[in-house]
């Protein structure tokens, strides 16, 4: 029953390693083999497949509606030309390669994880450090390492979002795991990007800045996310490292400055709409009254217990519930509605903004919908036929007390395999957790492993070298691009695992 149950994984896997396919086409197959398999093998009826799709359709909208919206603030800033004005701004701050390598591949790349994903950090930082003459591979690989650790939090919170709708679990409950190991993961990133950048020089001589910015970003990152504002973590921990890494990169000039200086008018125009999005989610958080207006619109809907015919059961209980007004997602639209008026106002679109924008975001976010749709309902199958509970007891009897060591290597082999931390996170959280109470060992702890290796694995996903590869002129040279990063991110991973066997044991 094991090897049936881990069928529809290993399908995914093949179907996106072996044959290249996108995530919407290989997790339609994933879903369909899940289907039959929960049928005929399981003994999953009509009345178990109808409630497993009904509650699927509820973690499919709260998930969508943070990518949709997340994805659309970003169109709105973009248009207005804002992106590139932060871009042009930064190298201005200093000319040695190392300070620019932490402050535009590693903050800034961060910061835009925050904001936007999707590959957008790559495809936005590759060109700028490849125009400040960075070779093109070093050009790709830097951003691809830099954002990495703020994927998680990232995209508006969105992987974590998922999480949180695999499992059931809240964020006060996976909050504080994950951001820590994401923290100390993004000071491993920040040495490998100074690495990148200058070699063991370069990492030697800006240790003390890697330190200085690798501890500001994780400590903002936590504290945002801790707080209740996990969608902002990681946009927060990428400004927080722009705004330490601004002095520091006046300390670190280099020998000759650049020409020119940055129009902080302009800049604090173009950052405008990322502040609306603070200020909204501040006040939805935090202030009563507020909290309670907004939380009167509930989506959602109480299910009956299920069995199957081989008496695997799930418990009555509500299902996943949506609070529309206070949603992340409806926060999002609101920010992205108020930034498009001010940048209106202030006459930085050209004619026909409005439909690039609205026209652009489905283009960019309808596959990859499709893509976390079809991932969500094979995971909802599963559970409910009783095949995620077969793989974690199998899991749990051949590993034993040595799955800590393995737990974010599946995350980032459900990330490499999907292209994706939140496929990752809806694929595998439920077998991580499942196993986890088998073997007894801490869920938060194992859940954190599991996002923050996902986080790691993302971006060596072919789909996202590919594009990355593109963005700097090495369409064709992909394989030099996950050869050069395949160690950094495997240190990475290995580190992740050594903090979870950590973890584990002073739990």
């Amino acid at each position: 029953m094991f090897a049936l149950a881990i069928l529809p994984i290993v399908i995914i896997l093949f179907l996106m390693v072996g044959f290249r396919w996108g995530a919407s086409r290989a997790g339609g197959a994933g879903y369909l083999s899940a289907l039959l398999i929960a049928v005929v093998f399981f003994g999953a009826g009509t009345e178990v497949l109808a409630y497993a799709h009904a509650k699927a359709v509820f973690l499919i909208l709260d998930v969508l509606l943070i990518i949709w919206t997340a994805f659309l603030l970003f169109r709105v800033v973009d248009e207005a030309g804002a992106i590139q004005i932060l871009g042009e701004a930064l190298p201005y701050l200093t000319s040695d390669r190392g300070m620019q390598a932490l402050v535009i591949g590693w903050a800034f790349a961060s910061f835009l994880q925050g904001v936007g994903g999707f590959g957008v950090p790559v495809a936005v930082i590759a060109p700028i450090l490849g125009g400040l003459g960075f070779p093109a591979l070093t050009s790709v690989v830097i951003p691809s390492l830099g954002h990495a650790w703020s994927v998680t939090f990232g995209s508006l919170g969105s992987s974590f979002n998922a999480l949180m709708a695999a499992t059931g679990l809240t964020w006060d409950t996976l909050a504080a795991p994950a951001a820590s190991f994401l923290g100390v993961a993004g000071l491993g990133v920040g040495f490998m990007v100074a690495h990148a950048a200058g070699g063991w020089k370069a990492l030697r001589r800006l240790f003390v800045p890697v330190v200085v910015m690798g501890v500001a970003m994780g400590v903002g990152q936590f504290l945002t996310a801790t707080g209740g504002l996990w969608n902002i973590g990681g946009f927060i921990g990428g400004m927080v490292g722009l705004m330490v890494g601004f002095p520091l990169a006046r300390r670190f000039r280099g020998q000759e400055g650049q020409e020119g200086e940055v129009a902080w008018g302009r800049l604090l125009l173009a950052l405008s709409g990322y502040g609306i999005l603070i200020i909204l989610t501040l006040c939805v958080q935090f202030i009563p009254r507020v909290q309670e207006i907004f939380s009167g619109v509930v989506i959602g809907w109480d299910f009956p217990g299920t069995e199957t015919a081989l008496g695997f059961g799930v418990d009555p209980g509500p299902g996943h519930q949506i609070y529309i007004l206070r949603h992340a997602g409806m926060i999002l639209f609101t920010s992205s509605l108020l930034s498009y008026l001010i940048f209106r106002w202030a006459r930085w679109y050209e004619e026909g903004a409005l439909r690039r924008i609205l026209g652009g975001t489905v283009q960019r976010v309808i596959t990859s919908s499709v893509g976390v749709s079809s991932m969500v309902l094979m995971a909802v199958i599963m559970q409910h036929a009783g095949m995620t509970d077969t793989l974690a007891r199998g899991v749990s009897t051949t590993i034993g007390q040595a799955y800590p060591l393995l737990s974010p290597w599946m995350g980032a082999l459900g990330a490499f395999m999907t292209g994706s931390n939140t496929n990752s996170n809806l694929v595998f959280a439920a077998l991580q957790m499942r196993t986890a109470d088998i073997l007894g060992i801490s869920v938060p702890i194992i859940l954190a492993a599991q996002t923050t290796g996902a986080a790691l694995g993302s971006v060596i996903a072919p789909t996202k070298v590919i594009v990355g590869a593109s963005t700097a002129g090495m369409a064709g040279r992909e394989g030099e691009v996950m050869r050069k990063m395949l160690l950094y991110i495997g240190l990475l991973i290995a580190l992740v695992s050594a903090l979870t066997v950590i973890g584990v044991i002073l739990r």
